[in-house]
């Protein structure tokens, strides 16, 4: 709805501002879908990572990012922000745009308040002022984004990308595109990645990716690789080794190739809600220090499956794929890797880049030894040869060739390998993936297509070292069709630790998948963590002794979780949630670093400004499988109020002009006062607590309120510019109907 106030007097503006407002509940209301992308523009932020010298700022990265609440939380990559290798700055300079057509100019500080170096992602929160001076959190109001449903978004779908094309000498850029697809990996399933046909530049990593609603849907992302690589993209900005000169000698700051990889919005839930409940997790327990070793990563033992189970692992193992084919992922073992470590598919059809199956140079999400995947499904693949070459630091590090075509042959197969300990009918019982420590394992398969006589093994792994195969020479006898039972038997006992199983028909890679031995065996189960509750003390020491709780106080600052642990190898993955009232806000998969046995395994669990009221759940997995489930109630139990509902109400929009030219008034400020206060209120006390939101406008003089406006809640408006006569009004309220409210303001020059 539109509206606007020619230029009375004060007292006419005032009564016609609240006349207007009154006469929207009998108008149709617009599209509330319309993409805002002025306001998308100016809650983009450029990032400057650097550390600071003894007379200047070393610049060490740069990267874009995006402002998600009006108090300064900015969502942006981990590679670019986090201190590591390629980036070792320790101070990091917010830069926005003051004019949306010029180059941001550096206005705060932030710091690192949540990060997640697996998926590349961290949540930073504006602390100071460029000049050093601290900020009072509740008195920025900054224009945001709302974050979107990235599991909707759907092959095809209009994207909008907004970052920063250059090193801070360029105005914010809008580049569009469609989803051209989805990549599978460990770290996420089947949309760990969405893919986009948008040209987007390496510095707009950490922007943002929106969809027809304007909301925040992907996060674009990819990371240089470092600058000793042949194919390292960095540019020098200035004099670091002190000669005097800006040249090849000094330092440069890595920009990163162009992107088509974005990570999903839905990744950051984790980080926004345990920011906005000002939570954090430690782990104090001790750690055993791992050898340390001076090899190179490495990729090895590349192939293909048409599927992943549950625990990550190929179904099978193929060699072509037939004719519509839409599922495909590929397989390799990895060694060696870090956190800081950066990987990429490059795939080609019939010689010709591909860019719908490849991904961008991304950090790697997984652990430093293991199996890994990459692929996609529910997407086409044309007939054709297909090539996958894997890149270790800009580096090719290994390759396999797939061809896509023809129809389905009856080929002999295994497949649907799972593992547990067998009962006195020979079935093979557990959960399927990791047994508790004991002398055999066993592991069922599926086979098809077979014929007796056929050469066929099979081969046992410990920690990636063979420790037993069939006799050389077995055949098959089992039939065609069916299921089969084989097992593996130490005496001595199987070690912990991760384990597999390759099958092979005729010499060829046929089915295989890795499996965990942790824990002791209960039944047909493990028992791996123990006796896990929380506790409250006032100190590790004393959390160890604390007894068990399960209700705690309102307002405490600390709850620790202990529990207890059995025959766990060192580096083997193990995955941490934690929620309150069923939201999750903080979810990690690391590996094993403590001893393999002990007791009183210390998490804490800290809040400065207090744990929210709610029940919290710790839950503790291996693989796919849950070992642990305990919960206590903080306060009440729930919290009283929902802090991540999506914000509702009624939108507000417009413009403000100078009464005798026409012309937008750029920098004025719009103020919504909360209803507790009047319009005099504010302009007495100046108190930003009594505002409820704000806007400056930009060079037209446009502005967009950042939060929305609440039916029938009675909210006093302020309008200033400088030059200009105030405009104020009480008592302004709206109806559900109303939204979005289009203004145009007239102000009247200061004559005095």
């Amino acid at each position: 709805m539109k509206s606007s106030f020619p230029f009375l007097s004060a007292f006419s503006l005032l009564w016609c501002f609240s006349l207007s407002l009154l006469l929207f509940v009998s108008a149709a209301p617009a599209n509330a879908q319309t993409l805002d992308l002025a306001r998308i523009q100016r809650s983009t932020v450029f990032i400057m990572q650097a550390r600071g010298t003894s007379d200047n700022l070393i610049v060490t990265c740069v990267s874009s990012g995006t402002l998600v609440s009006r108090d300064g939380l900015i969502l942006t990559n981990a590679h670019s922000t986090v201190t590591g290798r390629n980036c070792p700055g320790d101070i990091l300079i917010v830069a926005l745009s003051v004019r949306l057509d010029e180059p941001p100019v550096p206005r705060f500080r932030a710091e690192i308040v949540q990060a997640d170096i697996g998926l590349d992602l961290a949540l930073l929160r504006i602390t100071r002022q460029n000049d050093g001076r601290l900020l009072d959190r509740a008195s920025l109001f900054l224009p945001f984004v709302e974050l979107g449903d990235s599991e909707a978004v759907r092959l095809d779908d209009t994207l909008v990308i907004v970052g920063y094309p250059g090193i801070a000498d360029d105005p914010v850029a809008v580049e569009r595109g469609t989803v051209s697809g989805f990549t599978a990996e460990p770290s996420g399933g089947d949309k760990s990645w969405i893919k986009t046909s948008a040209s987007i530049r390496g510095t707009m990593s950490g922007g943002g990716a929106y969809n027809s609603a304007g909301q925040l849907v992907g996060i674009p992302t990819t990371a240089p690789v470092t600058p000793i690589s042949p194919e390292a993209n960095c540019i020098v900005l200035q004099d670091t080794n002190g000669d005097g000169l800006v040249s090849a000698s000094d330092q440069c700051v890595p920009i990163g190739s162009f992107i088509n990889s974005l990570r999903p919005s839905s990744f950051a839930q984790v980080l926004l809600r345990s920011a906005s409940l000002d939570l954090r997790i430690r782990f104090i327990t001790d750690s055993v220090r791992p050898p340390i070793t001076s090899a190179l990563p490495s990729f090895s033992r590349l192939f293909f499956s048409p599927a992943v189970n549950e625990a990550g692992m190929p179904t099978t193992v193929i060699s072509s794929l037939p004719t519509g084919s839409t599922s495909l992922y590929l397989f390799f073992n990895y060694e060696n890797m870090t956190q800081e470590t950066v990987y990429e598919l490059r795939v080609s059809k019939d010689g010709i880049p591909n860019p719908n199956f490849s991904l961008s140079p991304v950090r790697w999400s997984g652990g430093q030894r293991g199996v890994w995947y990459v692929g996609s499904s529910a997407q086409p693949y044309p007939n054709g040869l297909y090539d996958f070459t894997l890149f270790i630091d800009g580096v090719a590090a290994a390759t396999a060739r797939l061809r896509v075509g023809g129809g389905t042959e009856p080929t002999p197969s295994f497949s649907d390998l799972v593992f547990g300990i067998l009962d006195l009918r020979g079935s093979v019982l557990g959960n399927g993936y990791v047994l508790g420590t004991g002398n055999i394992a066993s592991a069922r398969f599926i086979y098809r297509n077979l014929v007796n006589g056929t050469p066929w093994t099979a081969i046992w792994y410990f920690e990636g070292a063979e420790f037993f195969r069939l006799p050389e020479g077995t055949t098959w006898n089992d039939g065609t069709n069916g299921a089969k039972t084989i097992s593996v038997q130490e005496p001595n006992g199987l070690l912990p630790g991760s384990y597999r199983l390759e099958l092979y028909i005729q010499g060829r890679l046929s089915a295989t998948s890795d499996f965990t031995l942790s824990g002791a065996q209960d039944g047909a189960f493990t028992r791996i963590f123990q006796d896990a509750y929380f506790a409250l003390a006032d100190n590790a020491e004393s959390a160890r002794v604390a007894p068990p709780l399960r209700q705690f106080s309102a307002g405490i600052n600390s709850i620790y979780a202990v529990f207890d642990w059995r025959q766990i190898a060192i580096g083997t993955p193990w995955t941490v949630v934690w929620s309150v009232d069923n939201d999750v806000f903080f979810r990690q998969t690391i590996p094993w670093s403590a001893p393999s046995n002990g007791t009183k395994f210390l998490i804490q669990l800290i809040s400065e400004t207090g744990i929210p009221d709610g029940t919290y759940r710790m839950d503790m997995y291996i693989g796919p499988v849950q070992f642990v489930s305990t919960e206590a109630r903080v306060g009440i139990g729930q919290r009283p109020i929902d802090r991540f509902a999506r914000a509702s109400g009624i939108e507000m929009r417009g413009q403000i002009r100078d009464a005798d030219t026409g012309l937008g008034i750029p920098s004025a400020a719009f103020f919504l006062v909360s209803e507790q206060f009047s319009a005099a209120d504010f302009l007495r006390d100046l108190d930003m607590q009594q505002v409820y939101a704000m806007s400056i406008t930009d060079v037209m003089g446009s502005f967009s309120i950042d939060r929305p406006l609440q039916p029938a809640v009675p909210y006093s408006v302020v309008v200033l510019a400088a030059g200009y006569l105030p405009v104020t009004a009480d008592n302004v309220t709206v109806l559900p109907s109303d939204s979005p409210i289009e203004v145009t303001i007239y102000l009247q020059r200061d004559a005095g």
